[in-house]
């Protein structure tokens, strides 16, 4: 079960509230509610009914509280905005209401934290629950602290803890102090401090630091998970007598994380309202429209000419799995299915010992888990430390047969062991291992040597690298050495990028985006936090350092910059020239062709492209060669131009190709196509499509066939169907 927890946040709301300071242009309200907002919204977030929440509100223009209305003094000015109860989102929409300043400073912030401490009390009874009181001021208001000790006794009996983040508040361990401080806010910070510092269970921290560590990422905790509770097993007990049987547990070591899936959803503009919450049929409120969840239908037909519309429905029950078995299906009905599912039981046996030294790491495949004895069997913690300590005394891995309950799919394990000797935690890790046909072979020639077809070995060859080069990259990799680029506090070097700080960005930036437009459907989504993007580029420090380094792996590797792609060949070509030096066409008065006709298109195509000189004359030929080509299907008896309006098709594609302008010719092949499937070339074309573009390979270019293009095969696929 999971932990309870009771949680009431205190918010000034007094007027000062409103005010900016420290070179901020947010008011102390919206910087203090960064935090309050991120840690309801965590809470939103799990959606667990036994994590609850509770607002109070200090310094409101009324007053709402259960002392006030027992008629106890000294309660003015404070309201409770939330009872405590789970939070969800129609709730979280309702509190953004009221959290607005007020023209107020007169309620006493220490009366506040009785109100939340009794609402707690009232609340949580004598139950186990973890207890909270978080306030959230600028000190700016007067406090009386003649009651502080007693309050702070009533805490500590309660078992609550009282965390007070003040803004702008003095923290000599963060390292902030303001400058110009009031009389009163300084006097509150001194009183606040002592409070806490006579709780058992206290905490006094200044907003900045809180802000600040908003952008550190929360690393989920879980409960450990028992996926399996049985007999490890080494041989056949029921078989033999020597065979050992241990009877152990097994918990999720590591687990795979992933992202926050999402649903899809439809908009139902007809319902109105400012609300988001998860209901018994899947709608969902969300920013004044309501989204409704998709639910999916699938029909099933066959061909029929009997029937109506040529198709016929069939039950899902009716349909059987099929096979295929070269060009054939071969089909498995339910009964039969059964005979390929491999029936086994739920097992954990040893099946052999493999040393240290004879397995590769990169076999570790999937997630891992610990194996312990189970809980207060002795014969069985003294067995399996036995175990353990074999394994680690003979350097042995152990291998095993892992079934999770019967008729689950085997796995295959290695088991590490533990011996305590570090952590003082006896027991085996397991990974998954690859079976045979997981494992692919392939053979790559050496690194080292290049082999020639007459079976020489040759150590040096233009494939190969120089000494030098050898020595330069491996200056190089010295030089970008991340054990000892870090610093700690102390300034002392220490390995950069230590697993514990490394983030999933993925993870991360999707949960605070989804958090962030939960608060405020409205506000932009900020950017990712820095600590996301940290390690996402080496350290400027150390590339600044191995600069030397790197230009002596420039010139032994012989690196040039490579100018970058043209968009087209045009022009590149050498034109072959008399040796005389004259200009032929100029002295037989020819000038350069403007026009293609239909009778002679292909060879003066070709012609119009080998001069040309600039892109736009490669435009206006192809778009010369497409109107004679729609011309063709367009006036086309049947299929009497089919073929030559092909023809000139494929020219006009193997020129654009070794050009490389294939968006040309793409984009003519898409506008020819609406016009065929649409019948704008004089009636129902489709021959022409289907049988010579398509039949006739004259589809989009793609990559594989130019560089430039935009178009992959997938894509070129779907347009052709």
């Amino acid at each position: 079960m999971a932990d309870k927890e009771a949680t009431v946040y205190i918010v000034d709301l007094g007027e000062s509230m409103a005010d900016c300071h420290n070179g901020r242009t947010e008011s102390d309200l919206d910087f203090g509610m960064r935090y309050v907002w991120d840690k309801i919204s965590t809470t939103v977030a799990a959606s667990r009914k036994t994590w609850t929440v509770g607002v109070v509100g200090l310094n409101t223009e009324e007053t709402d509280n259960a002392q006030e209305r027992e008629g106890l003094e000294g309660y003015d000015h404070i309201s409770v905005l939330q009872e405590i109860g789970p939070m969800t989102m129609s709730s979280l929409r309702e509190l953004r209401s009221t959290i607005q300043p007020s023209h107020n400073y007169g309620g006493d912030a220490i009366s506040a934290i009785v109100v939340a401490l009794s609402m707690i009390e009232v609340f949580t009874k004598k139950l186990k629950y973890n207890r909270r009181i978080i306030l959230v001021t600028n000190g700016e208001s007067p406090i009386d602290d003649e009651s502080s000790e007693d309050v702070a006794n009533r805490l500590n009996d309660s078992n609550i803890e009282l965390v007070v983040i003040g803004i702008d508040f003095d923290d000599a361990e963060y390292g902030f102090k303001e400058e110009d401080k009031s009389s009163t806010k300084a006097k509150n910070e001194k009183i606040l401090r002592k409070l806490v510092d006579h709780c058992s269970n206290g905490v006094f921290g200044t907003m900045a630091q809180a802000v600040e560590e908003l952008a550190i990422p929360r690393i989920k905790s879980v409960r450990p998970f028992k996926a399996y509770d049985g007999p490890l097993t080494l041989g056949d007990p029921s078989k033999y007598e020597s065979a050992l049987s241990i009877h152990v547990e097994r918990y999720f070591k590591t687990k795979r994380a992933l992202p926050p899936p999402a649903s899809t959803v439809v908009v139902n503009h007809e319902h109105g309202g400012l609300s988001q919450s998860q209901t018994l049929d899947g709608d969902t409120e969300m920013g004044g429209t309501e989204f409704s969840g998709v639910k999916h239908m699938r029909t099933y037909r066959v061909n029929d000419p009997d029937a109506p519309g040529g198709k016929r429905d069939v039950d899902f029950e009716d349909l059987a799995k099929g096979y295929q078995y070269g060009r054939t299906v071969v089909p498995f009905s339910e009964s039969d299915f059964t005979v390929t599912k491999l029936e086994t039981k739920k097992m954990f046996t040893i099946l052999g010992f493999v040393p240290f030294s004879s397995y590769e790491p990169f076999l570790d495949m999937g997630e891992s888990g610990i194996v312990v004895a189970q809980k207060h069997n002795e014969e069985a913690e003294l067995a399996l430390s036995a175990l353990i300590h074999a394994l680690h005394e003979l350097e042995s891995y152990a291998v095993a047969r892992y079934v999770q309950k019967d008729d689950a799919q085997p796995q295959i394990f290695l088991l590490k062991p533990n011996p305590g000797i570090e952590d003082e935690f006896e027991c085996l890790y397991d990974v998954p291992l690859p079976f045979a046909e997981d494992v692919r072979s392939y053979q790559f020639p050496p690194l080292d040597k290049v082999l020639t077809v007459t079976g020489n070995v040759l150590k040096e060859h233009r494939l190969l690298p120089s000494e030098d080069l050898k020595q330069a990259m491996s200056d190089f990799v010295d030089s970008m050495d991340l054990s000892t680029s870090g610093e700690d506090d102390e300034g002392k070097p220490v390995e950069y990028a230590p697993i514990d700080d490394l983030y999933n960005p993925i993870i991360h930036r999707m949960t605070q985006a989804i958090r962030a437009r939960a608060v405020d459907p409205e506000a932009p989504i900020g950017p990712p936090a820095e600590i996301l993007l940290r390690y996402s580029r080496p350290p400027e420090k150390l590339i600044d350092k191995a600069k030397p380094e790197i230009e002596v792996l420039i010139d032994a590797a012989e690196i040039k910059k490579v100018p970058a792609k043209a968009q087209g060949r045009r022009g590149r070509k050498e034109q072959v020239k008399p040796l005389s030096g004259l200009d032929i066409d100029s002295l037989l008065g020819e000038s350069k062709r403007t026009t293609i006709s239909m009778e002679n298109s292909i060879p003066e195509f070709k012609q119009t492209l080998a001069t040309a000189t600039d892109d736009a004359t490669v435009e206006r030929a192809v778009k010369q060669m497409g109107e004679i080509v729609r011309k063709l299907i367009h006036d086309s008896f049947a299929d009497l131009f089919y073929a030559r309006a092909a023809e000139n098709l494929r020219v006009m594609r193997e020129e654009l190709i070794g050009l490389e302008f294939p968006a040309l010719y793409n984009k003519f092949l898409t506008a020819l196509k609406k016009s065929i499937l649409s019948g704008e070339l004089n009636g129902d074309r489709r021959e022409m499509w289907f049988k010579h573009i398509i039949g006739g390979h004259l589809s989009l270019i793609t990559q594989d066939e130019s560089e430039v293009s935009e178009v992959a095969e997938d894509e070129a696929k779907a347009f052709a169907r």
